[in-house]
């Protein structure tokens, strides 16, 4: 590419013919990425914190705001200790994410209100023994369309 354009010769067609002159040496041959589809993002507008955001999928990691990152870990943890195989977990679980909600109720961060009350682990117990008596009735059950 140390050649220059000759006078007179249109942009269009000086690039063309060194385009052409590569391929025919072989020049574009074997590099990387041939073959491969375009990344999805290649068409939208251009964003200046793209390469924070690649790196984030990249690491499977998500930004939330902490009151919504601790409602999420309150949801997951209210269904995790539904499926404990054990009541002393069920309340171990539930007094831990408790502590989190007073402390997030009594020092807010920044962002959204985190719209959740400590749980009543005496009531997440009492549904656990419900849902747990409920399974093994069911499993316990013998067919009666015999």
């Amino acid at each position: 590419m140390t050649e220059r354009k000759p006078p007179g010769v249109p942009f269009d067609s000086f690039v063309d013919k060194q385009i052409r002159d590569a391929q025919q040496r072989g020049e574009f041959d074997g590099l990387p990425g041939a073959g491969a589809p375009l990344p999805a993002d290649v068409y939208s507008p251009y964003d200046e914190l793209w390469w924070v955001k690649r790196k984030l999928a990249r690491e499977g990691l998500a930004v939330l705001p902490p009151a919504l990152a601790l409602r999420k870990e309150a949801e997951d943890t209210l269904a995790a200790a539904y499926a404990a195989p054990s009541e002393r977990i069920v309340r171990k679980l539930i007094e831990d994410v408790n502590v989190k909600i007073r402390d997030m109720m009594f020092k807010p961060p920044p962002g959204p209100p985190l719209g959740r009350k400590p749980y009543d682990v005496e009531e997440v117990v009492r549904q656990w023994r419900q849902r747990r008596a409920a399974a093994e009735g069911a499993a316990g059950a013998p067919d009666s369309a015999v």
